[in-house]
């Protein structure tokens, strides 16, 4: 038998949070002076004690705990449940980093407001042919967009692959309004075989004849600064902008993504 202070030692938890878990009839003592009311406790108790804690630190109700407990929950079991705890905090973390990427994304844009990217270039865009993929995002927000777009393109790639075909260009993606909200369209520029079928879409983009363009240096993250400052600079210059754009991933996706280069494309007239 232990004290409830040398039973609080073994186990690393406070003797209030003992008497805390004894009132919930969580982890009832082994047994309790009738006189003094002194608590002691068994060592086999401690396997019990591990366990609640243990299911404590997952994010457990007490009362889930209890529930579980009773039904002696195994060793393996737990294992299981600490493997889909630390998927869920994963995902939180990676969450909450992807927001604070975007806060700092925004937060550039106003410190920026006003100035001009440098280099913006009117220029005509020939027509291009397309093998492509698409999927529908819920919004314009990158949360939404980068999730849908991301998987398109290996997974592109895979089936050009696989139809032997050469990808001859660089990557477009261009987005356009939908009911259900934004359909993604990830492409790379080919040359089928006039008559043949393919497992994924065959679509011309027709040239362009004033596209204004710029050149975004850097990840993907910071895009929608240079995509505000191109804005800016068309109306600015008298230009409007009159339909789809398109993104031109002329370096992406290899090495430091400080290196990645991508032209935005914005269909405009006077």
């Amino acid at each position: 038998m232990f004290t409830i202070g040398d039973f609080a030692r073994l186990g690393r938890v406070s003797v209030r949070m003992l008497r805390h878990y004894d009132a919930l009839g969580l982890l009832r003592p082994a047994r309790v002076d009738p006189v003094t009311g002194y608590r002691s406790y068994e060592a086999r108790q401690l396997s019990r004690l591990n366990r609640l804690i243990a299911l404590k630190d997952l994010g457990f109700s007490l009362a889930q705990i209890q529930q579980v407990l009773d039904e002696k929950v195994s060793p393996e079991e737990l294992h299981g449940m600490l493997r889909l705890r630390r998927a869920e905090l994963e995902a939180r973390v990676a969450a909450d980093t992807a927001r604070m990427a975007r806060v700092e994304a925004r937060l550039r844009m106003i410190e920026t407001e006003g100035a001009i990217p440098m280099d913006v270039l009117i220029k005509s865009v020939p027509a291009v042919r397309l093998a492509e993929l698409s999927a529908v995002a819920a919004s314009y927000e990158a949360e939404e967009i980068g999730p849908v777009i991301q998987p398109l393109y290996p997974e592109l790639f895979a089936r050009i692959d696989r139809a032997g075909l050469t990808v001859v260009g660089p990557t477009v993606a261009y987005y356009e309004e939908v009911p259900e909200g934004v359909r993604v369209h990830a492409g790379a520029p080919v040359n089928p075989e006039e008559g043949r079928t393919y497992d994924f879409d065959i679509v011309d983009l027709p040239a362009i004849e004033q596209a204004a363009t710029v050149l975004h240096h850097g990840d993907m993250a910071t895009v929608d600064a240079t995509a505000q400052h191109l804005a800016q600079w068309i109306e600015d210059n008298g230009y409007r902008s009159s339909g789809l754009a398109r993104e031109v991933y002329l370096n992406y996706g290899m090495g430091d993504p400080e290196t990645w280069v991508t032209e935005l494309q914005e269909t405009v007239t006077r």
